[in-house]
């Protein structure tokens, strides 16, 4: 279920995955960036924990821990938060502070939308906060809409089936 761009791999990660990278202790297959998990991903692999114990195997609406193909290290994550309702579905993302700034979340969010996409997703939102000048333009550059604030949050929607402009 792994989802290959041109520079990253999105690997769809499973109960067991998830444990270790909560645990931090990775195993013989496992290879990380010296700064992930970091704690965003810990929030993220947490939720998709709890979301797996109640309702049973998430996937394709699960977690992917973001790898960089170049050298096989993972570098972040991302992911749904949870199954799509009413036709919506949010997503989440973050990288480990050493792979900022080279567009990897902007990659992976748009590979992320495609499996919306083809599972009859129409909406997918996101947010991020207020002082998030960095996850705001990932949003934009993967076509997101922002839609709304509040003093805390931004946040964005987007139609994956339609093209972005």
């Amino acid at each position: 279920m792994d989802i290959e761009t041109t520079r990253l791999i999105l690997h769809a990660i499973d109960e067991a995955e998830a444990r270790r990278i909560c645990a931090r202790a990775f195993g013989p297959n496992d290879s990380w960036a010296a700064d992930y998990p970091f704690a965003g991903d810990l929030a993220g692999v947490g939720s998709f924990l709890r979301a797996t114990e109640q309702h049973g195997e998430q996937r394709p609406f699960g977690y992917y821990q973001i790898i960089r193909a170049a050298d096989q290290l993972a570098v972040g994550g991302l992911g749904f938060k949870g199954t799509p309702h009413g036709g919506s579905v949010e997503v989440g993302y973050g990288l480990a502070p050493s792979a900022r700034g080279h567009g990897y979340a902007g990659e992976a969010l748009t590979a992320l939308l495609t499996v919306a996409a083809n599972h009859g997703v129409a909406t997918v939102l996101a947010d991020t906060t207020v002082e998030n000048v960095a996850s705001q333009r990932t949003l934009a550059n993967a076509g997101f809409t922002l839609v709304g604030a509040d003093a805390d949050l931004q946040y964005y929607q987007i139609r994956p089936a339609e093209p972005s402009t």
